[in-house]
């Protein structure tokens, strides 16, 4: 199993940098590109078309401003991909979301929100669609679902010692 990343600029990394952590977490190996859909068409275009053979399940792609980037990657394979948009202007990530998720009828592009917590998102749903196929990672991710109910649990109780202190 593997994740395909790909970034619009070197500057889209510290949000990157969040999907990775969670795909470390799940021990789902990953490869990541800095490629551009306007810069560097060409090499975008041939890592999607070949995203598949290279043993690529989903991919999460990841950018800035006029963010096509996901939607090109997604016209060049049938792979499920993950838009994640990055605050990069002064339009606040607004630009890059609206870029994502208003994608013709007929190329699906899964769009979470803006930057980090979009990015970790991102990397929990592409664990989710692997799931599906690998029964390891399905189990990681009800383990993962029962630490983050025990959390809110453990910090009720401790706002609830807190009120009565």
């Amino acid at each position: 199993m593997k994740i395909g990343i790909i970034i619009g600029s070197k500057s889209d990394f510290p949000v990157a940098k969040s999907v990775i952590d969670v795909l470390n977490e799940f021990g789902v190996d990953f490869e990541l590109i800095v490629s551009s859909a306007h810069r560097t068409p060409e090499r975008t275009t041939e890592w999607s078309r070949t995203a598949e053979s290279r043993g690529l399940e989903v991919i999460i792609a990841i950018a800035g401003a006029a963010a096509h980037l996901a939607g090109v990657v997604a016209s060049e394979t049938s792979l499920p991909v993950i838009a994640v948009p990055v605050a990069a202007t002064s339009l606040g990530g607004i630009d890059a979301l609206l870029s994502m998720v208003q994608m013709p009828g007929g190329i699906p592009v899964a769009t979470m929100a803006i930057g980090n917590a979009g990015a970790k998102n991102a990397a929990i749903f592409a664990c989710q669609i692997l799931g599906v196929k690998y029964p390891e990672i399905n189990r990681k991710l009800k383990e993962y679902r029962q630490q983050i109910k025990d959390k809110v649990i453990k910090d009720n109780e401790e706002v609830q010692k807190l009120l009565n202190s």
